[in-house]
């Protein structure tokens, strides 16, 4: 139900990009022109938005966009403010949408991790084992400032300070996460892609959330979570039914 002016859309997709500086110029004018804010990360590895604005206005970029055949598949997560969340526009290209520091971890070159439903994640956690009755872990790739804002009740927290942290708090604690079914999670699930498919390379048992928290949220209203969930922008934080803090 909306709750103010201003939608926010949240997205990502890693689609391989040849023209990401003519794309950013694009990309930015028309935003420029609607009077859009947020942030627009461009990578040769794909895209990965943060924007807002009017409905009629974010809808008009979103449209243009997919009207890429690249873009065609891009799924905005949607939530609404009062005010304008986001101080100014900016679109940038950087190495990587989402960054890891391992280049050979490209998921718009290989086949994406098996991603799990919100609800079929309640399904497992309701019942205390996956499908198979393995042992279901949930793994939370957050830094862990934005751990603390919110969880999934008895995640594992490994207290990162930064998403590059991962892969080195991966091999130390592989060994705790064997014969275990793994779902790793984080905001909108842009750094699941690459967490995911990490731990498949490890040889462990993985999933990733599919949209993250804020599609949970939507999905199933935040059951099995506590607390809030922390977002880059002046909101701070949602709440289960995807209101700003």
């Amino acid at each position: 139900m909306q709750t103010g002016p201003i939608l926010n859309i949240s997205c990502y997709l890693f689609v391989s990009l040849a023209d990401t500086a003519a794309l950013r110029d694009r990309l930015e004018a028309r935003a420029l022109a609607l009077d859009l804010k947020g942030t627009v990360l461009i990578a040769e590895e794909g895209i990965n938005l943060f924007l807002a604005g009017p409905a009629a206005a974010v809808n008009a970029w979103v449209n243009e966009l997919r009207a890429d055949a690249r873009f065609a598949t891009l799924t905005p997560k949607e939530s609404w403010s009062e005010v304008q969340p986001f101080q100014r526009l900016k679109v940038k290209v950087k190495p990587e949408i989402i960054r890891m520091n391992r280049p050979t971890v490209r998921p718009d070159q290989a086949p994406r991790a098996p991603a799990l439903a919100p609800a079929t994640l309640v399904r497992w956690l309701d019942q205390g084992h996956d499908d198979a009755g393995r042992e279901v872990v949930l793994l939370d790739t957050r830094n862990g400032f934005e751990v603390d804002q919110g969880a999934f009740n008895g995640a594992i927290d490994w207290r990162l300070d930064k998403f590059s942290d991962f892969p080195a708090a991966l091999e130390a604690h592989k060994g705790e996460l064997a014969g275990k079914t793994v779902v790793s999670y984080c905001t909108g699930g842009i750094r699941c892609e690459k967490a995911a498919m990490v731990l498949e390379a490890q040889g462990l048992t993985a999933w990733q959330l599919d949209g993250g928290i804020l599609k949970y949220f939507e999905d199933t209203g935040g059951k099995h979570y506590h607390g809030n969930c922390f977002v880059f922008d002046d909101r701070r934080g949602v709440n289960a039914d995807l209101s700003p803090t």
